[in-house]
């Protein structure tokens, strides 16, 4: 049985990993608890550090910013695309889900997101 430490999101986790009959089986406690220190982010996150009060549109998948097309004060309509979003090798057009205001748009061209990151809140 081996000892491992996994980090997810920030947060380290000790888990055992057994190999059996060639296939590796993973055992973890149900509530797997954190590790006593979770590891330091990578990078710093380009979020504010208090969200922007209204609507968040979050990324519906892991990607990279490939241009953002709108900023914080400009109005928006239901199906205007707010940003571009490459993932898969495909450009995807993230729009606004209602006629709204631009409250606040915490991330870059360029910069690389996970699923369920906000990438603009509207207000």
């Amino acid at each position: 049985m081996k000892q491992l430490k996994i980090t997810v999101n920030g947060v380290a986790y000790d888990v055992q990993v057994e190999e059996v009959g060639g296939d590796a089986a993973f055992s973890a406690p149900a509530a797997a608890a954190p590790a006593a220190a979770p590891a330091a982010p990578k990078a710093a996150p380009a979020v504010p550090a208090a969200p922007a009060a209204g609507e968040p549109v979050e990324s519906p998948m892991p990607g990279t910013v490939l241009d953002v097309k709108v900023k914080p004060g400009d109005s928006v309509k239901a199906g205007d695309t707010l940003l571009v979003l490459e993932a898969m090798k495909m450009e995807n057009a993230i729009v606004a889900p209602k006629d709204a205001k631009v409250v606040a748009v915490p991330v870059t061209k360029g910069q690389t997101v996970e699923s369920g990151t906000v990438l603009v809140t509207l207000g």
